[in-house]
């Protein structure tokens, strides 16, 4: 698979200086973590759940994840395993045939489902990537991620895990840092296992009774954005010690009355493209676009989404600028490994060396798996081609 293979070959032609790589579910953790993109969740019980799975591919989907946490009810997780399991069979069917489907996690409450799902799918599960961890500390985590050896040893296969940090505990001020150093010693422990860490900004919001609106970001909520910030300090360095931490999800996608002004400049969206910037106005995805800058800004790569009218304004500002990726190259020339510092070839900033080479080294994996746009293509052009393709 790779990012916008559903675009036709002569338009990803003329928005790429260069193309996006191929990648598998078998492909370095490092890439997969990245290439993970915007990755979908949708309820294990959906009855037509293969079909959205296919139908989400072809609209440039790459990673998704079938929830059997917080997305159904306590009474309904019987019925949605049966319903994963024999979704699951029904998609492998599809892969026999050469169909490409994206990378698939299970979001689990248990640790004991871990175990007990790898067995049911069978040979199905050779289509599973892996499970997300709910409300995952040093003390609820162990127990998943135990089970998680336990299952991959079982069926012989590698199984990624994604804790999702949303407890109240690292929330709260009293007992954030113990917390975040319990959280780092445990997936450190399980390093190779651990794909990527998720935000669970919903459930931050929860223990304050708060909730953003679509005209604001999470960056904010004050209480939300402290969080951030200490999590991708202890945990999002760019040495080897960190990970890749996920942005949080944007949970808007109808008109809502408003009450500040949009937040998308009329200028990138001159002529034809006016109407692409009103139909992201009318459902509130200038917000979810300010917010997509402002993870790249903190650190973050990614984006949990629950709509499927989010994944392309995410790819869209995945994909490297011709600008970026000109000065990463600069940064990171064999005869620069000194340091030093030179004017960036758009002649519009300072690139120095040493302080700017794991920025650079972030980019061109980013580019790897996203591209780099051609001079003359924006993230306007990147969007429109996406939403055309999904539409």
């Amino acid at each position: 698979m790779r990012h916008f293979e559903h675009l036709a070959p002569s338009m990803r032609n003329g928005l790429f200086h260069k193309q996006p790589a191929t990648f598998d579910a078998q492909s370095p953790a490092a890439t997969l973590a990245v290439a993970l993109g915007a990755t979908l969740y949708s309820p294990a019980t959906r009855p037509t759940l293969a079909e959205d799975v296919v139908k989400q591919a072809d609209r440039g989907v790459v990673s998704m994840v079938l929830c059997l946490e917080d997305s159904i009810g306590d009474a309904d997780v019987g019925r949605a395993e049966e319903n994963l399991v024999r979704q699951f069979g029904a998609l492998d069917d599809l892969a026999a045939t050469g169909r490409t489907l994206p990378l698939l996690f299970v979001r689990v409450r248990e640790p004991g489902q871990i175990t007990d799902l790898v067995r049911r799918l069978g040979p199905a599960g050779r289509l599973l990537s892996g499970f997300v961890l709910p409300k995952f500390t040093e003390e609820r985590g162990v127990p998943f991620l135990e089970e998680l050896a336990a299952a991959e040893n079982s069926c012989g296969r590698r199984l990624f895990a994604m804790p999702v940090l949303e407890s109240p505990e690292l929330l709260h001020l009293e007992t954030r840092t113990a917390t975040l150093a319990g959280i780092a010693r445990t997936v450190d422990k399980y390093r190779d296992r651990v794909l990527a860490l998720r935000l669970g900004v919903t459930d931050f919001c929860s223990a304050y009774g708060l909730r953003r609106a679509p005209d604001m970001t999470a960056y904010d909520v004050q209480l939300v954005a402290s969080v951030i910030a200490d999590v991708v300090n202890v945990l999002g360095r760019a040495d080897s010690s960190g990970f890749t931490v996920t942005g949080p999800v944007w949970e808007y996608f109808r008109q809502h009355e408003r009450m500040f002004k949009p937040q998308l400049r009329r200028t990138p969206f001159a002529g034809p493209a006016e109407e692409l910037r009103n139909a992201l106005i009318e459902h509130d995805m200038d917000g979810l676009l300010r917010e997509i800058q402002l993870d790249r800004a903190n650190g973050l790569q990614g984006k949990t989404c629950i709509h499927p009218s989010h994944v392309a304004p995410v790819h869209a500002l995945s994909v490297v600028s011709h600008e970026e990726f000109g000065d990463a190259e600069d940064i990171l020339r064999p005869e620069r490994e000194g340091g030093g510092v030179m004017r960036s070839a758009y002649t519009n900033k300072m690139n120095e060396v040493k302080p700017h080479r794991a920025w650079a080294e972030r980019i061109m994996l980013r580019a790897e798996v996203f591209g780099v746009a051609r001079e003359d293509v924006g993230f306007v052009e990147l969007l429109a081609a996406g939403v055309g393709a999904a539409a």
